[in-house]
């Protein structure tokens, strides 16, 4: 089974190096590596190239954000199967070994989750993707101290994007367009779509918890006394809070069902009213920002 690995990149502190060097001590042999260079800064992706030859370097002249970028770099992979990771994502050594196993389980399996943990190896970050009742996307034990409750492999929803590995098979059949991410999800809500789109075309996404990542929650986007912390729209600027609301909007306008919909409008009403009282109160600024973008133009 041939993996492409498919890492974006900022540039942020020193992460990238450490992804890295996760990718190449993996035991499972002779992956394809692709960076997609977003920092801007000629010298990161020249230092890539000199420190690891091997690994494809494709460097913009903008920043393209996640979901274009991870565009870009399944496009031009060869894999069976492709990895897409954050920058500041650390593998375990037999995590593609491990997590391959989830996609024999069953030939529908379009998506696998690993555990993914925090960098003190003792919080949970993510163990599946979910749909809340609210229709916001939840990662199951988010910040939870990892007991071993979520040591029993199974079916979930989605996959966090952080690490997420996809069937090609399936990325090709959910494509829209010339598109595997919807590139109008700059950054948020871009794997739930992903993932909401992947199950309503039968595909199923499956845990298994041997497969072990660690993950900086915030990484690329917070600032340093906001890494890893919950509530994350506290430690996001206001542009960025805005495209976290409107892009679940968006998910909910394109995949939902209409009826199952109506059967959820009280928990979502609770969920805005909770989401927009928090805006009104402490971050007004978000308000103009969102309705300055307001549009939900095609792909």
């Amino acid at each position: 089974m041939s993996v492409s690995i498919v890492i974006v990149t900022s540039g942020s502190r020193d992460y990238l190096r450490h992804c890295l060097d996760s990718v190449k001590a993996q035991s499972y042999p002779d992956c394809e590596v692709i960076v997609i260079d977003n920092s801007l800064n000629p010298g990161l992706s020249a230092n890539i190239r000199a420190s690891y030859p091997l690994i494809k370097v494709c460097s913009n002249q903008q920043n393209l954000y996640y979901g274009v970028s991870q565009n870009l770099g399944i496009g031009i992979s060869c894999g069976e199967f492709i990895l897409c990771l954050n920058d500041d994502v650390v593998l375990d050594e037999n995590f593609i070994c491990q997590a391959l196993k989830g996609f024999l389980i069953k030939n529908n399996v379009g998506m696998v989750s690993g555990k993914i943990l925090r960098p003190d190896g003792l919080t949970l970050d993510s163990t599946g993707l979910f749909l809340s009742f609210g229709y916001a996307a939840r990662e199951r034990g988010y910040g939870r101290t990892d007991t071993g409750r979520f040591e029993k492999p199974g079916f979930i929803f989605g996959v966090s994007g952080s690490v997420a590995f996809y069937r090609r098979k399936m990325l090709e059949d959910i494509k829209e367009g010339q598109h595997y991410f919807d590139p109008r999800f700059r950054m948020f809500y871009e794997d739930l779509d992903v993932s909401w789109r992947a199950n309503r075309r039968g595909w199923k996404a499956y845990y298994t918890p041997l497969a072990k990542a660690f993950h900086v929650r915030g990484g690329s986007l917070r600032q340093g006394d906001g890494l890893d912390k919950a509530f994350a729209r506290r430690y996001i600027n206001d542009e960025l809070h805005s495209e976290l609301i409107k892009n679940r909007y968006l998910a909910i306008l394109k995949n939902a069902n209409p009826f199952i919909l109506f059967l959820h409008l009280i928990p979502i009403w609770l969920y805005d009213l909770c989401a927009w009282g928090y805006v009104l109160i402490f971050r007004p600024k978000v308000v103009r920002i969102f309705l300055s973008k307001l549009r939900f133009s095609k792909i």
